[in-house]
């Protein structure tokens, strides 16, 4: 029988795919890399985008965390 998984929660905030998500070491946090151009981190429990990074010219492809969230790191076709 296949495995149910119902949607807890779906963050909105990107205008276009969002091709990249990682949640921080103690999952509080996800970041997401986007088409528009964009990294969000957002808070899990709220749901709400704490802050929009922007810098790249061109879609966001990986997004990930260092070990103990104290930075980010972005991979992009720029």
């Amino acid at each position: 029988m296949p495995l149910k998984i119902d949607c807890i929660s779906t963050l909105k905030g990107h205008s276009r795919y969002v091709n990249s998500v990682a949640y921080n070491h103690d999952s509080t946090n996800i970041v997401s890399g986007s088409d528009d151009n964009s990294i969000k981190i957002w808070d899990v429990k709220s749901g709400t985008c704490i802050s929009t990074l922007k810098g790249h010219s061109n879609d966001v492809y990986s997004v990930a965390y260092n070990h103990d969230s104290t930075n980010i790191v972005s991979g992009s076709d720029d």
